[in-house]
C-alpha cells in the first residue's frame, strides 16, 4: 500500500541538497529525423545557441550547489544532448535504457560504457525503456514512477522493481506529445509532484489524484511549453523559460522557479529534464 499524504502536511522534504547530474553537451544536436511529434527537419538548428543555451543551463545547476558530471557526445547521434534517457539511477545502480528508434540504439552502448568506467552497477535491460524518461524517483516514500505507452515497454517496469527493490507505480501516457513520462510529470521534491492530467490515461488520472493530491496541476499551455520538463532539488526549480504559467504556478505552491532558455534544444522534443540524469547515490 501506497503511502499518502494530506494535503494539510507540509511538504517532507524542501531542503535543497547538492545533487549529481549527468549531462552530455549538443556538439553534433540537429533535428535530422523525426521521431516525436516536435520534431520537424524543415525547421533550421542553430547549434552554436543550443550550445550555449545548454552551458547556461549547467551553470545555473553549479550555481545553485549542484555537481555537474559530462559524458562525451559522439558523432552521429545528435539526440545524445538528452541524457536522461540513457538510463535511470537509483542507489548508485545504473539501470540501463534500450530504446524503442533504432537512430538512438547507439546511445545505450555509450551510457553503459560511462556508468561501467565510473564503477557503478550495471544492469542491462531485458525490455525496451528510456531511462529516465520514463523514470523518477521519489525518495520521500521510496517509490517510482514510470510511464508507457510510447517508448518503455510496461514489462520494464516489473524489470526496475527488481532493480532496485522498490514499488513501481505504472502510469499510461496517451498523448503523443508527451511521449516520455517526462514531458508530462515531474518530482517537485520527495514526495510532491507536478503534472498534466490529460496526457495520461483516465485510470492513471484517477491514480495520481489519489496518491498525490496536493499535486501542482498544470494545463495545456504549461505542457506545451515543456513546462513539465523541469528539475527541482526540493527548493529551486529550473524550468524551461518559456513556460511562463507554470512559473506562476511553481511560484505559488512555494517553490523558487529558475528559467532558463532551450529553445533550440525543444526544437528536438526536450527540456530542462531531458537534458539533466541525476545520478542518485546509495543511501
Amino acid at each position: 500500500m501506497v503511502k499518502r499524504r494530506s494535503s494539510a502536511e507540509a511538504p517532507a522534504i524542501r531542503e535543497p541538497g547538492r545533487r549529481t547530474y549527468l549531462m552530455c553537451r549538443p556538439a553534433y544536436y540537429a533535428v535530422e529525423y523525426a521521431i516525436n511529434p516536435w520534431m520537424d527537419t524543415s525547421t533550421p538548428v542553430d547549434a552554436a545557441r543550443a550550445c550555449a543555451q545548454w552551458e547556461t543551463l549547467a551553470d545555473v545547476y553549479t550555481d545553485l550547489g549542484h555537481e555537474v558530471l559530462r559524458i562525451e557526445p559522439e558523432p552521429g547521434l545528435p539526440d545524445m544532448v538528452y541524457a536522461a534517457n540513457g538510463a535511470f539511477v537509483v542507489d548508485g545502480i545504473a539501470y540501463g535504457a534500450r530504446f524503442r528508434h533504432p537512430q538512438r540504439t547507439p546511445e545505450a552502448d555509450a551510457h553503459e560504457k560511462w556508468h561501467r568506467a565510473a564503477g557503478r552497477t550495471f544492469v542491462e535491460p531485458e525490455h525496451t525503456n528510456e531511462g529516465e524518461g520514463d523514470f523518477t524517483y521519489l525518495p520521500g516514500r521510496e517509490l517510482i514512477l514510470a510511464g508507457w505507452g510510447f517508448r518503455t515497454d510496461a514489462r520494464a517496469h516489473a524489470e526496475a522493481a527488481d532493480v532496485f527493490g522498490r514499488q513501481v507505480v505504472s502510469l499510461r501516457l496517451v498523448d503523443p506529445r508527451y511521449y516520455h513520462l517526462d514531458t508530462a510529470l515531474a518530482p517537485l521534491d520527495g514526495e510532491r509532484i507536478a503534472y498534466y492530467p490529460d496526457a495520461f490515461s483516465p485510470g492513471s488520472r484517477l491514480l495520481l489524484e489519489r496518491l498525490f493530491p496536493d499535486a501542482v496541476i498544470a494545463d495545456a499551455d504549461d505542457a506545451a511549453a515543456f513546462g513539465l520538463n523541469f528539475v527541482s532539488d526540493g527548493t529551486h526549480v529550473v524550468v524551461n523559460a518559456e513556460a511562463t504559467g507554470m512559473v506562476r504556478k511553481l511560484r505559488d505552491a512555494g517553490y523558487e522557479p529558475v528559467p532558463v532558455d532551450l529553445s533550440e534544444l525543444k526544437k528536438g522534443g526536450g527540456s530542462v529534464k531531458c537534458c539533466t540524469a541525476e545520478l542518485r547515490p546509495q543511501r
